[in-house]
């Protein structure tokens, strides 16, 4: 087992930012670690690292214990924190080859590197002249140049455009086939993307720890139903299975059921038998946006 957290709790004078967290992940495994802003994300993933000691519990990656070999643990993980800590007067190249000699690394795996991130363009730079983007490639190229098996990767897409993030997105999907990959975002579609288990956390505990396809696969399915005259919601609220139903406008309406049968085939036996003709027919699963929100909120 590559990461085996158990029972983590940290406490900031009174503030507990981790109530007894355990979780655990495999090689091979891509997990988004989600939650609202101060949930504990961030304070876990530098537990995780061995840059801050928690109040109680255990840390493991590769079976290390982190907390009492925090050294050993850290040259075999790679990390990407939130606020990016480059020495910002060197040049790209200068800088990772200064991280290349104190993880020992052989000076080829530096172009090999830079090429898999796609600063070939810019490693003759110094690192405060590129932009956010550019810059959060070189700090995730540090993260991955001592091939380490497990990416801890907090916030890894801040400051991409949207062809540097799908790139980043491609990358992180193939290091995750052989790697243990963690990483925190607020943006759902780059979870949809890449990741096959989602952890959210909130208040410093996890509420969800499921595989992607699991939450996806959730009892509940909303119909888009445009109808060709004004009809009364009572009249809708008497279909089976209804939880709630909207008129988005005219005739429009969003209805949610609680059934795992397709209910499209309900709808056209309901305009049926009401003397209604449907002019637009749609169904669409909660996105995982929605799961969030309705987890978190």
């Amino acid at each position: 087992m590559s990461i085996k957290v158990i029972a983590i709790s940290k406490i900031y004078k009174t503030q507990k930012a981790l109530n007894e967290v355990s979780f655990s992940a495999d090689k091979g495994q891509i997990i988004g670690f989600l939650g609202p802003n101060g949930a504990g994300k961030s304070t876990m993933m530098k537990i995780l690292t061995g840059f801050i000691k928690p109040n109680s519990g255990q840390v493991f990656v590769d079976e290390i214990d982190v907390l009492k070999n925090p050294i050993e643990a850290q040259k075999i993980i790679g990390y990407l924190p939130e606020h990016n800590p480059l020495y910002t007067d060197m040049y790209v190249r200068e800088y990772l080859q200064f991280q290349a000699s104190i993880f020992k690394v052989d000076k080829y795996e530096i172009e090999t590197c830079i090429e898999k991130v796609g600063l070939t363009e810019e490693a003759h730079k110094k690192i405060n002249e590129l932009s956010k983007g550019y810059q959060q490639r070189v700090g995730l190229a540090a993260a991955i140049l001592h091939n380490p098996k497990v990416l801890i990767l907090d916030e890894p897409t801040t400051g991409l455009d949207p062809n540097q993030i799908v790139e980043i997105r491609e990358l992180i999907k193939e290091l995750g086939k052989e790697k243990t990959v963690l990483f925190s975002t607020h943006i759902m579609q780059e979870v949809e993307a890449i990741c096959d288990r989602v952890i959210i956390i909130k208040k410093g505990e996890i509420l969800v720890d499921k595989k992607l396809t699991e939450l996806k696969q959730n009892n509940q399915q909303i119909i888009e139903v445009t109808f060709n005259s004004k009809i009364e919601e009572q009249l809708i609220q008497q279909l089976k299975n209804i939880v709630s139903c909207k008129n988005n406008k005219d005739n429009s309406w969003s209805i949610t059921f609680e059934s795992k049968e397709d209910m499209r085939p309900k709808i056209f036996d309901f305009a049926q038998e009401n003397g209604l003709k449907i002019l637009a027919l749609k169904a669409n699963n909660k996105s995982l946006e929605t799961l969030f929100r309705e987890v978190t909120s």
